[in-house]
């Protein structure tokens, strides 16, 4: 059923187009009502506005917090116009239908973002009026069009157009579903700040909302359907806030969990670094004073894996470095064992233009790789309060996200052999990567480069000996790092075989002293750092 537009409520606070939208309304001789602020706009640009103390009888009051809250209003909204109750109701009470609403609510998540935003601004900016309006529009569909988004407004006025000054039931029940979930994710973000201002961590209950970003050609598997969501409220920088730059195909769902995995782990190092990951796992990292440097490193680690693999770099990309990607099978792979190269993915904090230039011009395979542009990476900025969330069927895990990183003022060196200071930095380094790598996890870093990983493994030991088979000769004086404790001495023994210097593992097996003493008994210096790292 067609419901033609005779009479439009409109009251935004965001305030983009809606001068547009309300003189093609008027034009097609709707009658519009408005409140406050938006009367005033709406009039000032010559356009017939009733307002809305006029049609209620009552005085907006409370500082704005009282004004549409009226049965003149809600009963325009919600009688059903085929009910001969209602319609009497109507009459007898005065009560013009209401075929339109248009609402966008205050600002409460951009007001919560602000660093000086103080609880009471942040309580005046909950909508009570405008959610209750958009509900009462929404559920009575049937008769009335609720507009909520700057972005419908040309959707509507070009079915209006089109059919006679009316809208027709499918665009009324599609803008109500969008209605109701934006009235949803706006509760979602007052229980949200509400949460976190009394230190609830873990609420009764959790409504979590992201707004869609993009449909996705499929998600793991072309089997499977997919979509990415956006969380709305986010200033970390990160893979979920980054600018795909034009060109290339169109990114995936596998493509985005990877970029995630690399930017995430290049993101710990606050000296020039690079990361390459394959199926959501490390497979070269290194870093150095030079981020050319630290990428040829990386892609050293492992150059048959990096073959269609993500590149995360924290430092701007410029030409050099770009060539230098672009080139990195002619330059390092082919003498290395590589049958080719190309990325999925690369992601930065910047792209120059000429960068841009010579990765879509150099290689053929240039046109179809996807830059990530994240903006300038800011340790400080890390979100505590973001949920670190994991799926099961029927029912979800939340947990905090692991921001434990390197922390000197909390290990321990229970062996008698110290490691060189050279050794400490490739510990670190170890310890960090093993906390990006799927459990169990062992990594072997040798001069500020991953040279060797074992991930996933059913055991640890298992682990060790796929990360020293990789890292071949490498391993000898390398620094091993593992994300939990050595329940047994047996990886110990393995590393001496090695010829591996160095360990660094959280401790805390009931085994320790003698993994402690086999370490002593191998030369090995080992250290503890109170804290582990499994990923699942």
């Amino acid at each position: 059923m067609d419901v033609r537009i005779k009479t439009a409520l409109i009251s935004v606070s965001d305030k983009t187009g809606v001068v547009d939208f309300a003189k093609k309304l008027s034009r097609m001789d709707v009658r519009i009502i408005s409140t406050g602020g938006t009367a005033a706009v709406l009039s000032g640009e010559g356009i017939d506005v009733i307002s809305v103390d006029s049609v209620t009888g009552f005085p907006e009051m409370m500082d704005g917090r009282v004004k549409t809250l009226h049965p003149r209003i809600h009963g325009g909204l919600l009688a059903l116009r085929d009910k001969p109750d209602h319609v009497n109701a109507l009459k007898e009470h005065q009560i013009d239908p209401i075929d339109l609403v248009c609402v966008n609510l205050y600002p409460f998540e951009k007001t919560i973002a602000k660093s000086d935003a103080t609880f009471e601004e942040a309580i005046e900016n909950i909508d009570i009026g405008g959610p209750s309006m958009v509900r009462s529009a929404a559920k009575n569909h049937k008769y009335v069009t609720v507009v909520t988004s700057p972005e419908q407004y040309d959707c509507v006025i070009e079915e209006m157009r089109s059919n006679n000054g009316a809208v027709n039931a499918d665009l009324r029940e599609d803008l109500a579903r969008v209605a109701f979930g934006l009235t949803a994710s706006y509760d979602s973000a007052i229980a949200a700040y509400l949460n976190r201002c009394s230190d609830t961590r873990y609420p009764e209950r959790v409504t979590i909302s992201f707004t869609k970003n993009q449909d996705l050609r499929y998600g793991e598997n072309p089997h499977q359907s997919g979509a990415f969501y956006q969380s709305p409220s986010t200033i970390e920088v990160s893979v979920g806030s980054a600018h795909l730059l034009h060109g290339g195909t169109a990114i995936s769902f596998n493509n985005l969990m990877d970029s995630n995995a690399a930017f995430e782990l290049v993101k710990e190092f606050a000296e020039p670094a690079a990361v390459v990951v394959k199926h959501m796992n490390p497979c070269g990292c290194a870093v150095d004073e030079d981020v050319r440097v630290a990428y040829e490193k990386a892609y050293l680690g492992d150059v048959v894996s990096a073959f269609g693999g993500i590149v995360a770099l924290n430092r701007n990309v410029d030409e050099d470095l770009a060539m230098m990607i672009m080139e990195s099978y002619n330059r390092f792979g082919k003498a290395h064992g590589a049958s080719g190269f190309f990325a999925e993915v690369i992601i930065a904090p910047r792209f120059e233009p000429k960068a841009v230039e010579v990765i879509r011009t150099l290689k053929a395979w240039g046109q179809r790789v996807r830059l990530l542009e994240t903006g300038p990476i800011n340790r400080a900025g890390l979100n505590a309060n973001e949920y670190d969330i994991r799926c099961l069927v029927g029912g979800l895990l939340l947990q905090d996200r692991d921001l434990v990183g390197w922390e000197p003022e909390l290990l321990s060196f229970p062996t008698k052999k110290r490691p060189t200071d050279a050794q400490m930095e490739d510990l670190r380094i170890a310890w960090i990567t093993s906390k990006h790598v799927k459990s169990n996890t062992i990594t072997l870093v040798q001069d500020r480069r991953l040279v060797g990983v074992g991930a996933g493994q059913m055991n640890r030991v298992e682990s060790g000996l796929i990360a020293m088979q990789h890292a071949g000769s490498l391993a000898e004086g390398a620094a091993m790092g593992s994300d939990a404790f050595f329940p047994f001495p047996d990886n110990v023994e393995n590393a001496a075989k090695h010829g591996i210097a160095c360990i660094v593992q959280p401790g805390g097996s009931k085994k320790d002293d003698e993994v402690i003493k086999a370490a002593d008994a191998l030369g090995i210096a080992m250290i503890f750092t109170g804290k582990r790292h499994f990923k699942h």
